[in-house]
């Protein structure tokens, strides 16, 4: 249960951080810039939220085990990934295709990277605080 509790706040952080992040993109640099380039402009702020997030977590939630770690890491990825289903079909009216693959080839490449750093980073953290 606590494994579950610490990957809900890992992903509330970093979701409303987005959400903040996101609306400010699609409001202000979307129109500028277009999608893609908005959202790689986006991206390093992210980065910085989810290592920052992550050490926060790993540092004060987490015991020193690298695999609650990586537990914490990947149940919030999946929280992620339905909070998108959820967005993308209830507020923008996408297919669930179309939320996962309908994406900017670079910019959506860039998004899954940034998942999949976000799954790992808690785990990344207690290794590096063990070492």
């Amino acid at each position: 249960m606590r494994i579950l509790q610490v990957a809900i706040l890992y992903f509330l952080l970093v979701f409303g951080a987005g959400f903040v992040l996101g609306t400010g993109r699609v409001l202000i640099l979307v129109p500028l810039l277009g999608e893609g380039t908005a959202e790689l402009l986006e991206m390093p702020l992210m980065l910085g939220v989810i290592v920052a997030a992550a050490r926060w977590v790993a540092g004060h939630k987490l015991e020193a085990r690298q695999s609650s770690a990586l537990w914490v890491g990947f149940i919030a990825m999946s929280f992620v990934l339905v909070a998108d289903l959820a967005v993308g079909m209830g507020l923008r009216g996408m297919s669930a295709r179309d939320v996962f693959l309908n994406r900017d080839p670079v910019s959506g490449a860039a998004y899954y990277v940034a998942l999949l750093l976000f799954a790992v980073m808690p785990a990344i953290l207690v290794r590096l605080r063990q070492t």
